[in-house]
């Protein structure tokens, strides 16, 4: 007899039948309560200006609108940025800072009402100059948003004099956008003195409840944020929730009726933030057999208006241009410059795949210099097991690296497939065909130190039933799931016991942001925590009833063993409660040895490190630069795994993403600031159609955390979205080949048709 469901074991997801059958409740979902209100956004059609004059009387004299919400309307704060900056206000008072960005909202007792009312504002601004990106921004004398970062170790300008080889370069990263299935929506009710209940979309609650009660001018403990799903987040909910749960509040409150905030998918895209573009310089210098000697690379990214999380967000960017090598001198400086564009915030990897992704270009450059298999440079510079120490003084203590990807060249048959696509290549046909292999280290951890901790409750009722609650919040990736097996291998028993909670601010109080891929790690631990409280009174219970040892109390897949007894779960539990034994608990988590000193550049910001390899292989057609996936191979690191079913679907998910940043996924301003891929019909994702024709993944079974993690598993939302680069540089091997593979393509990313196409042209030109 064994637990069903314990750790380890594949179970489905919780609520995937929900999500199939479209039984999932979500916050639109809610019943409306008679005389729910609707408030709708009005948005600048200007990208930089002062505000002159704002004419709304058309707009209350609209059909169904109950009033209007400005800058003057706001009782608290005017103020929801996330790092306390003061710079991202609710409305703006005097100065619109992108085109597209919230002047005041509408609130009718439709929502359709409030949509016609809103476009009937008339709007007076006097433009000011604009700056759209980042090289821009630098030329225009911008300011930081934030503080930049410099990471360094060695003599970087000695390093590069002393190379036998040096190259220099710029690559344009694209951004992305989210395009979570589920848009931002926020829900208030308003209830008695100063209190409001906010049902929302968000990735962390609590900041939301901070927020909302910062605009009201209230105490936090008058505010609760719900949520129970998410129709995805990607980060794009973890921050940029704000404006809508405050919006939503400050008409509920002021109205004293509950109102739904839910933007269209177009205004969602507009007015929220994205994953920073980056522009990043660098310069390599290698040996003859392509081993780097020194690296200096500088990141400029488009932050937009305001800080937001830009700081981390590029902080990262640069802990991560190392990626899988290790640079014996190196030097790294951000820029984290202001745009007149959307504020950019958190998405998927946090920075993180920013840099690898130049870290893999540097790769590609040796390569292509000195004729080389890019595998053969990879495997050349790969941070050796023993410890060697990254840009930002971190030893690198558990490096799987080398098994990792010989596992995969091996299983995919790397060598063999890429003599065969140069032997095709060769034929000069039309189709011309690329492979990649590509390796992933990211680290595990909130680069913010405090962010690095969780707390959960469990109750245990008299009929042996079990309530969880944590602070995480699900979005889709498991997280529930993952944490409800920890719970029922803690006591034994099935995972049908466990009853999952929606996340809620009045249960586990003061939680971080689901995000950083840190779900499972914090609230996992901390629901085994309040767990393990749980046991130790039983145990002593048990001892003191019994007059047994501790030691002779033994839980057992749904049953009890004292001595030589053994008694069912639920009559054990029973007779604790009769027995006035506490059956509830708080639980707690901080990740330990974690310390960052970001004046120095030096700490170390990751508990541990996740590893993966991706090869992919491709096909171009050099007449009009359109490709197809035709197989990809991944092994991937996520520890021994609590739910090996889901871990597979995130690494799938991720990668697939990965793969739409890099190459179809294009946002694209005017000269005037506006967004013009700002829908589905103009702003193309990864559809099921672009799924690799053979797609093989496997997670690396023998993999076991170094580090004491939730049942040594280890994180896996963002580390395998990088593996999509593995596409990116099999795209630009089939490019490389038009002329003889004698340099690097040098592809900005999305690498789209025409980019591929613009490309595969200039090769040609220069033969």
């Amino acid at each position: 007899m064994s637990v069903k469901g314990a750790t380890h074991q594949d179970l489905t997801h919780d609520s995937a039948a929900k999500h199939v059958t479209g039984r999932a409740d979500y916050t639109d979902d809610i019943l409306e309560p008679i005389g729910t209100l609707h408030a709708y956004l009005g948005l600048s059609e200007v990208a930089h200006g002062r505000i002159t004059g704002m004419d709304l009387s058309e707009v209350l004299a609209a059909p169904g609108v109950v009033g209007v919400l400005t800058a003057a309307d706001i009782p608290g704060a005017n103020d929801i940025s996330p790092t306390g900056t003061g710079d991202d206000p609710v409305f703006p008072a005097e100065t619109v800072e992108f085109h597209g960005q919230p002047l005041f909202a509408v609130v009718a007792k439709s929502r359709d009402a409030a949509r016609r009312a809103a476009a009937r504002a008339r709007v007076e601004i006097d433009p000011l100059p604009h700056v759209l990106d980042p090289m821009g921004a630098i030329e225009a004398g911008y300011p930081d948003v934030t503080a930049p970062l410099k990471l360094e170790r060695g003599e970087v300008a000695a390093g590069l004099a002393g190379s036998a080889h040096r190259i220099r370069g710029r690559m344009e990263i694209g951004g992305q956008d989210h395009m979570y299935l589920e848009g931002h929506i926020a829900f208030a009710m308003p209830g008695e003195d100063e209190d409001v209940v906010v049902y929302s979309s968000t990735q962390h609650p609590s900041e939301a409840q901070h927020m909302v009660a910062h605009v009201l001018g209230v105490p936090s403990h008058s505010v609760v944020i719900n949520v129970r799903r998410m129709g995805g987040g990607f980060g794009g909910k973890e921050t940029q929730m704000n404006l809508f749960a405050a919006v939503a509040a400050l008409a509920a409150k002021k109205w004293n009726r509950p109102v739904k905030l839910r933007p269209d998918r177009d205004q969602d895209m507009i007015a929220t933030g994205k994953r920073h573009d980056f522009v990043a310089d660098y310069e390599v210098g290698f040996d003859g057999e392509g081993r780097i000697e020194a690296v200096e690379g500088l990141f400029a990214a488009r932050c937009g208006f305001s800080a937001d999380l830009s700081g981390p967000v590029t902080d990262r960017a640069l802990f991560h241009a190392d990626n899988a090598y290790f640079y014996p001198h190196v030097r790294l400086r951000s820029r984290p410059m202001k745009t007149n564009t959307v504020s950019n915030t958190a998405f998927r990897g946090f920075g993180g795949p920013q840099g690898v992704i130049v870290a893999e270009r540097m790769i590609e450059e040796i390569a292509y210099a000195l004729g080389r298999d890019p595998l053969e440079i990879r495997k050349a510079n790969f941070y050796r097991p023993g410890g060697d120490v990254t840009p930002y003084h971190q030893v690198v203590e558990d490096n799987i690296l080398e098994r990792i990807v010989g596992e995969l060249e091996a299983s995919s048959e790397y060598q063999a497939r890429r003599q065969a696509i140069l032997d095709d290549n060769a034929k000069g046909g039309i189709i011309r065909r690329g492979i990649a292999l590509t390796p992933v280290k990211f680290g595990i951890s909130f680069t913010a130190t405090w962010y690095n901790q969780a707390g959960a409750l469990v109750h245990v009722y008299n009929d042996g039933s079990i309530m969880l609650n944590h602070g995480g919040t699900e979005m889709g990736q498991g997280l529930n799931i993952k944490v409800a097996q920890v719970v029922a291998e803690a006591f034994a028993v099935d995972i049908d016991r466990v009853k999952i909670t929606r996340t809620t601010t009045e249960k586990v109080p003061n939680t971080s942001a689901t995000a950083a891929s840190s779900g499972s790690d914090l609230n996992g631990m901390a629901a085994l925590d309040a767990c393990e409280q749980i046991k130790a009174r039983l145990v002593d219970f048990a001892c003191e009833k019994w007059g047994v040892e501790a030691t002779e109390v033994e839980f057992l897949p749904g049953r009890v063993k004292i001595g030589a007894e053994e008694i069912g779960f639920d009559d054990f539990i029973r007779q604790a409660y009769v027995a006035r034994v506490q059956l509830s608990a708080a639980g707690f988590y901080k990740t330990p040895k974690i310390h960052w000193d970001r004046a120095k550049g030096q700490g170390r910001p990751f508990y541990y490190f996740a590893y993966g390899a991706a090869c992919s292989e491709v096909s171009v057609d050099t007449l009009t630069g359109e490709y197809r996936v035709d197989r990809v191979d991944i092994l991937h690191d996520v520890g021994r795994s609590l739910n090996p079913a889901v871990d597979r679907g995130q690494v799938e998910g991720g990668f697939i993403q990965g793969v739409g940043w890099l190459t179809s996924e294009e946002l694209w301003w005017d000269g005037d600031g506006r967004l013009r891929t700002h829908a589905p019909s103009t702003y193309k994702i990864p559809l099921a159609s672009d799924r690799p024709r053979i797609f093989n993944v496997a997670l690396a079974e023998w993999s076991q955390n170094a580090e004491r993690t939730i049942k040594r598993s280890k994180a896996v939302g963002e580390p395998p979205l990088m593996l999509g680069i593995s596409v990116f540089e099999a795209i630009s091997m089939a490019v490389a080949s038009v002329a003889d593979y004698r340099e690097c393509p040098r592809l900005d990313a999305p690498a789209t048709p025409e980019r591929v196409l613009m490309a595969i042209e200039r090769l040609r030109a220069e033969r």
